[in-house]
C-alpha cells in the first residue's frame, strides 16, 4: 500500500537529556527537541495485517491536523515544531474514518463493512492513569501517526476497543461519503468536548463563551458551545477564511484579534459582566490569556486546548478576586467523548460540515499539508481509496 512517511534524524539538542526511557524506546517525549531535518513523502508500506483483537480499516477521509502542519514545518535549526510524544519513520495521519475490510480472530464488535471513526491515544487499560479512570494520560501510550503509523495511508490495522460506529451519521446524511467525512472530525471534535465539559467542567445555559482560535478544534468548540446554550458566543481569529467559517457553525460575534483590543469587545457584549467560559483554541495562550483574564466574569473558566511549549504570563490576583479557575486538557478518550459526540450529530445538533474547505488524494498528501500552513481553512481531508 501507499502511505505518507515521515522520516527525521534522531539528533537531540545540546541542552536536551535523553531519558534512559526514551534511549530504550526510540520515542522522543519532546519531539521538537529531538527530530531533525524532517522529510515527507509517500511511498510504498507494508501493508497491515490484524492481530487477535484488530480489525484492518480501509481509510476513507483523514483530516489534516495542525500537529501534521507542525511536521511539515520546521525552525532555524530545522528541528520539527511538534513538541509531544513521536517516534519516526511512521505514516501521519490520525483524524480519520473508515471501513472494516478485514477482523481478527477474536474480533467480537466489529464485522466487515462497518463503518468507524477512531481514537487517537491508544491507552493500554493495564497502568495505574488507566486504571484510574484516566486514559489521556496512559503510560503506555502509543498514538496513530506520531509514535505507530497512521492513516494518511490506503489500510490502517487497529484494536477493535479504539473503534467507534458511525453508521448512525450516515443515516442522519443519508450517505456513505459525507459520513465518512463528518466521521473523520470526530477526533478534533472530541478534542474540544473533552477539554469544555469534561476537564473543565462545562458550562450553563445562557453563560456567555469566547472562543480563541478558530481553526478545526476552535470551530467544534463554538459547535459545541452553541449545542449547549451558550447566551453569546465570541470568537477571535486572524484568517478572514476561518472567521466566516465561525460564524457558519454558531457564533455570534467574530473578530480579528490584531484589530480589536479582544478583553474590550468581551466587556463590552457582557455589558461589565464579563464572560464565564474562555478557551484557548489558538495556541498562542501568551498573547490570548491576558486577554481573557481582562473579561473574567465572577466564578468563570479558562480551558487550555491548543498546544503552546511555553511560558504564560499569568496575573493570579485576576482569578483569585474572580473566582475563576484554568483547566488544562490533553487528549479525547474515555468519559463517553468519542460516543457523545458522534451521538450530537447523528441527532443534527451538530454539524460541522460546513468547515470542510478542501478535498484531497492520497498522492497529494504533502500537498494538502502545505496548504494547511497557510491556515486559512477549516478542516483538510484527504481520501486515500
Amino acid at each position: 500500500m501507499k502511505g505518507l512517511v515521515l522520516d527525521a534524524k534522531w539528533d537531540p539538542r545540546p541542552e536536551y537529556e535523553v531519558s534512559d526511557w526514551e534511549k530504550q524506546t526510540g520515542k522522543a517525549v519532546t519531539g521538537s527537541s529531538v527530530w531533525r531535518y524532517p522529510k515527507l513523502e509517500v511511498r510504498d508500506w507494508p501493508d497491515p495485517s490484524p492481530g487477535p483483537k484488530d480489525v484492518v480499516l480501509a481509510v476513507q477521509a483523514c483530516g489534516v491536523c495542525g500537529s501534521d502542519m507542525h511536521f511539515y514545518e520546521s525552525d532555524k535549526d530545522e528541528y520539527i515544531l511538534y513538541p509531544g510524544l513521536t517516534k519516526f519513520p511512521t505514516i501521519l495521519g490520525h483524524e480519520f474514518s473508515g471501513k472494516v475490510v478485514e477482523v481478527g480472530s477474536e474480533v467480537e464488535l466489529l464485522t466487515v463493512g462497518d463503518m468507524v471513526t477512531v481514537e487517537e491515544m491508544l491507552w493500554c487499560g493495564r497502568c495505574i492513569p488507566c486504571r484510574n479512570g484516566y486514559p489521556n494520560h496512559c503510560a503506555n501510550l502509543e498514538e496513530i501517526g506520531f509514535t505507530i503509523p497512521g492513516a494518511f495511508a490506503n489500510y490502517i490495522a487497529v484494536d477493535e476497543k479504539h473503534c467507534w460506529p458511525i453508521d448512525s451519521i450516515a443515516e442522519r446524511f443519508g450517505s456513505e461519503e459525507k459520513a465518512y467525512e463528518i466521521g473523520a472530525m470526530t477526533e478534533p471534535t472530541t478534542v474540544a468536548y473533552n477539554g469544555m465539559f469534561e476537564r473543565a467542567g462545562g458550562f450553563r445555559p445562557g453563560h456567555y463563551v469566547s472562543v480563541f482560535g478558530a481553526g478545526p478544534i476552535g470551530l467544534a468548540a463554538i459547535g459545541l458551545a452553541k449545542a449547549g446554550g451558550a447566551g453569546i458566543i465570541a470568537a477571535f481569529e486572524i484568517s478572514p477564511v476561518r472567521r466566516e467559517l465561525a460564524a457558519k457553525v454558531g457564533a455570534d460575534y467574530v473578530y480579528d484579534p490584531r484589530e480589536v483590543s479582544a478583553g474590550d469587545v468581551l466587556m463590552d457584549l457582557s455589558k461589565g459582566a464579563g464572560f464565564d467560559f474562555n478557551v484557548e483554541a489558538a495556541g498562542a495562550p501568551h498573547l490570548t490569556i491576558p486577554e481573557m483574564e481582562r473579561a473574567l466574569a465572577i466564578n468563570s473558566k479558562v480551558v487550555q486546548i491548543g498546544r503552546a511549549a511555553q511560558k504564560v504570563p499569568m496575573y493570579l490576583e485576576s482569578f483569585q478576586v474572580r473566582r475563576a479557575q484554568a483547566f488544562g486538557a490533553q487528549g479525547h478518550s474515555g468519559h463517553e467523548t468519542f460516543p457523545n459526540v458522534i451521538r450530537m450529530v447523528a441527532a443534527g445538533r451538530l454539524d460541522l460540515s460546513p468547515i470542510v474547505t478542501a478535498r484531497f488524494d492520497l498522492e497529494a498528501t504533502v500537498e494538502a499539508i502545505a496548504k494547511s500552513t497557510e491556515r486559512a481553512d477549516g478542516k483538510i481531508l484527504v481520501k486515500p481509496n
